[in-house]
C-alpha cells in the first residue's frame, strides 16, 4: 500500500539500512516538514523578539564584518583615532550593505529557502515579512550603506559597490555555476578585509592578501562542504551542489587551508623582528593560528559549518584559541 501520510511526501528517502526494516512504520501523526538532519546548528532557531525586518536582515551573521579590522590590526595601527573612526564607519557600512544583499538574496531564493531545513524560518520564507517591503528595505539599506562608504572614504565606497554587484550577480545566476559560486562568496570575506585597509588608506601587503583570500576560500569551501554532508547533492536547496562531490569540497578547503597555512607562515617570519622582551612573537603566533585553523576544519568536517558565524559564535575552544592568537598578534605588532 503506497504511504500518502505529509511525511512521505515531504521527508527526504530514507536511507538503505532503513529501508530494510519493514516493521518501523512512519508515524501518522508527524508534522509535514522537511527531515532536519540530527545536529545542533541545523534545529529551528529560537524565536527572536527582533521585528522580522530586522531579523531578516540577519544580524547575527554582521559578525563576518568584524574583518573590516583585520588590516589595521596587521598594521599595528587599529588604534589611531582616525583609523579606528574609519574602520567603524566601514563596519557600520558593511552591516548595511550585507543586509542589503541578504534581502535580496532571500527575496530571490523564497521557494528554495521553504525546502531548506533551517531557511524556511527566516522571515521572508515564513511569510513573516513581505517581498515587497523586503525589496523596499534593501533600497533604504544599500543607499544609506553606500552614502556612508563613499563619505567615510572615496575607495571605501567603490570597494562596496563592487561588493553589491557581485553580490547581485551572484544572486541573479552567478550561484548556479559550481566554482564560480565559491570565488563569488569567497570575494564577499576578501573585500570586507580589503574595506578596512581602504578606509583607513593603509598599504595592503601581499602576504595579507594572499592570507585573506585563501582564508575566504577555505570559510567557503567548509561552508558548503559541511552543506553537501548534512543535506546531501540532492536536496534540492542549492543547484550548485549537485555538481560538487564531498571528496572535491573535501580537496577544495584542505588545498585553501594549506595555502592560508603557508602564507601566514610567510607573512610570520618575515615580520618576526623582535617584539617585546626580545621574543619573536609573530613567528610564535603560528602555533595559535594554526591550532584555530584545525579547530575549525574538525567542525567542517563534522559537517557543522554551514554556518561560519554559528561556529564562531558557539565554539568555546575555538574562541579561547582565537583570544590567544589576538593577543599575541597584538604583542607582536604593537611593540615591535
Amino acid at each position: 500500500m503506497t504511504d500518502t501520510s505529509p511525511r512521505s511526501a515531504t521527508s527526504r528517502p530514507a536511507p538503505p539500512e532503513a529501508a530494510a526494516a519493514p516493521d518501523v512504520e512512519p508515524s501518522p501523526a508527524t508534522p509535514a516538514v522537511p527531515a532536519i538532519p540530527q545536529d545542533d546548528l541545523l534545529e529551528e532557531p529560537r524565536r527572536s523578539r527582533l521585528p522580522a525586518a530586522i531579523r531578516a536582515m540577519r544580524p547575527r551573521q554582521w559578525v563576518k564584518n568584524v574583518l573590516v579590522f583585520t588590516a589595521p590590526l596587521a598594521a599595528g595601527r587599529l588604534f589611531e583615532r582616525d583609523v579606528l573612526l574609519a574602520s567603524a564607519l566601514a563596519f557600520v557600512a558593511f552591516c548595511l550593505m550585507s543586509a542589503t544583499v541578504y534581502l535580496i538574496n532571500d527575496v530571490r531564493d523564497v521557494e528554495e529557502d521553504r525546502l531548506h531545513p533551517r531557511k524556511r524560518f527566516r522571515p521572508i520564507a515564513a511569510g513573516e515579512l513581505r517581498p515587497q517591503a523586503a525589496v523596499v528595505l534593501a533600497v533604504v539599506t544599500g543607499a544609506a550603506g553606500l552614502t556612508l562608504g563613499f563619505f567615510t572614504a572615496p575607495q571605501l565606497g567603490v570597494t562596496l559597490l563592487i561588493y553589491l554587484l557581485l553580490q547581485l550577480g551572484y544572486s541573479a545566476f552567478l550561484k548556479h555555476l559550481p566554482v564560480v559560486d565559491l570565488a563569488m562568496v569567497a570575494s564577499g570575506f576578501l573585500l570586507r578585509a580589503i574595506a578596512g585597509g581602504v578606509a583607513s588608506d593603509l598599504a595592503l601587503s601581499q602576504w595579507f592578501l594572499l592570507v585573506a583570500a585563501f582564508g575566504s576560500f577555505f570559510m567557503v569551501a567548509g561552508k558548503r562542504y559541511s552543506e553537501i554532508k548534512s543535506l546531501g547533492s540532492g536536496a534540492g536547496t542549492r543547484k550548485s551542489l549537485e555538481r560538487y562531490s564531498e571528496s572535491y569540497l573535501r580537496f577544495a578547503w584542505m588545498l585553501a587551508a594549506v595555502m592560508v597555512l603557508i602564507s601566514y607562515s610567510l607573512w610570520a617570519f618575515d615580520n618576526r623582528g623582535v617584539g617585546a622582551y626580545a621574543v619573536p612573537w609573530t613567528a610564535i603566533s603560528i602555533a595559535p593560528f594554526t591550532l584555530g585553523l584545525l579547530q575549525y576544519a574538525l567542525e567542517v568536517d563534522a559537517g557543522n559549518a554551514g554556518e561560519p558565524e554559528e561556529v564562531v559564535l558557539h565554539d568555546r575552544v575555538l574562541q579561547v584559541i582565537g583570544l590567544v592568537w589576538l593577543v599575541v598578534i597584538s604583542i607582536a605588532v604593537f611593540t615591535r
